[in-house]
């Protein structure tokens, strides 16, 4: 049956250049201009912008985003940017859409469940007081670069949850490569200029070399469990050992290879990042840490590390956690397209026109959020979550297709925070930190604190 769409408004354009549209506002710095068609539009809800060559709808306002990420999600696939993670991330959870993408997510989502997820929080705990023993064991009359400092705890922690080891020459070798992948992504995404594939240009040559790496890897990787008859308690295991409920057929070696390659991207550097800008407001806000502190004191009293259960009475810690989430969500922008014609809000949509949300602009939305550049973790207290719409904060999307390892990711950085506060008062270094949109919301320069 064809939709019947009612006459609407049109949806207001934002001016720009002819041909390049507002290419060249956005690349000068996408988060001020984003935070400015915010401000200029938001009383319209959304606004048409032009960027290299594409037409694109954003989003102002968490109604219209619940829409199309949740009521109506069916009409909306994955944007164009997803055609870029695709090329390495493959058709894993991020990328893959309709009948296949929901396959994969009954198959994966048992490894998610809390019993699971408790087994897994051992092991974040281990690795996070090793990390800290480190970290007291090192010369602190300098600065600390803790961008440098929690990648390399999370991807001990990604290594020994996903693929029960601790780090091994392999392990460090895949992560080496996805880090290059994931520049070299970040390029193209950033390029308005495409040009195709199979020309050898040489950030083609670079994406098809670490492309290899990372798919023997992990390939070799599965192969070597696949053969072994012992039981992990780990990610990968859940994985293999998955049945669908329909059909009972498991994941296949290239089905595993995706999925393995997100969630070691998704556990490691986007939780890196996250924890990073955390210690960085932490140090810059001492009443705010002092407050954590004294929590994590009272309640792991005198133990030297914190138990799974202890983490479910740390509430101020993770209202810090989804502060930090707030001003600097990982996340900060996601694509859309429309498969049909809709009614969105006011606006009648089309087919195949492009849809942007960013979480950064919700999540910096006056309207939502009051003076949203403080950072005020008390946002998060019980009733005040009650009182806010609940699309106003997604920093890890939203709908069905909420990001399955959200728990897992929240945990690892509630467990990594409370050791480090048991152990240390951070201060700042005085260093001017800039955020950089790429794939993922980055510092431009390495976060440094002290650490006492």
């Amino acid at each position: 049956m064809e939709t019947i769409i009612s006459p609407t408004r049109p949806v207001p354009v934002h001016p720009g250049l002819p041909f390049i549209g507002n290419t060249l506002e956005y690349v000068r710095g996408p988060l001020p201009f984003l935070n400015r068609l915010q401000e200029q539009y938001g009383q319209s809800r959304a606004v048409r912008i032009a960027l290299g060559g594409l037409t694109t709808i954003l989003l102002l306002k968490p109604e219209e985003t619940r829409y199309v990420l949740q009521e109506n999600n069916r009409n909306y696939g994955r944007g164009r940017s997803f055609a870029v993670l695709r090329q390495f991330l493959g058709n894993g959870l991020l990328t893959s859409e309709g009948d296949f993408w929901r396959r994969q997510r009954r198959l994966a989502q048992p490894a998610f469940h809390k019993q699971k997820l408790a087994i897994l929080a051992e092991t974040m705990i281990d690795e996070a007081v090793a990390w800290a023993d480190r970290l007291q064991q090192a010369d602190h009359k300098g600065p600390v670069n803790v961008t440098s400092a929690t990648i390399d705890a999370t991807l001990r922690i990604v290594s020994r949850t996903l693929f029960g080891s601790v780090l091994t020459d392999g392990v460090d070798n895949l992560s080496n490569a996805l880090a290059s992948l994931n520049h070299l992504a970040n390029n193209t995404l950033i390029n308005p200029i495409r040009l195709p594939k199979w020309i050898p240009t040489p950030n083609q040559r670079a994406f098809r070399r670490a492309t290899e790496t990372v798919d023997r890897l992990i390939h070799q990787i599965i192969q070597t469990r696949r053969a072994s008859a012992e039981s992990h308690d780990d990610l990968l295991d859940m994985l293999l050992r998955a049945e669908d409920e329909e059909t009972s057929e498991r994941m296949s070696d290239q089905q595993l290879r995706d999925e393995v390659v997100t969630l070691f991207i998704a556990g490691h550097e986007t939780t890196a990042t996250s924890l990073a800008w955390t210690l960085h407001l932490l140090a810059n806000h001492p009443d705010v840490q002092a407050r954590a502190k004294a929590e994590v004191e009272t309640v792991l009293a005198e133990r030297d590390r914190p138990s799974p259960e202890d983490l479910r009475s740390l509430t101020y810690l993770m209202q810090i956690i989804q502060e930090s989430l707030r001003m600097y969500p990982p996340a900060w922008a996601m694509t859309r397209l429309s498969l049909g014609p809709d009614q969105l809000g006011d606006y009648a949509i089309k087919a195949g026109d492009g849809i942007l949300l960013s979480p950064y602009v919700l999540h910096h939305d006056p309207a939502s959020w009051p003076e949203p550049e403080q950072f005020n973790p008390d946002r998060f207290l019980p009733e005040r979550v009650k009182e806010r719409h609940p699309y106003a904060f997604l920093p890890f999307g939203g709908g069905p297709r909420l990001c399955i390892g959200n728990q897992f990711a929240l945990m690892e950085m509630q467990v990594m925070l409370a050791v480090l506060l048991q152990r240390f008062i951070i201060k700042p270094t005085g260093q001017p930190i800039d955020a950089q949109p790429l794939i993922t919301l980055r510092s431009k320069q390495a976060v440094t604190v002290f650490l006492s």
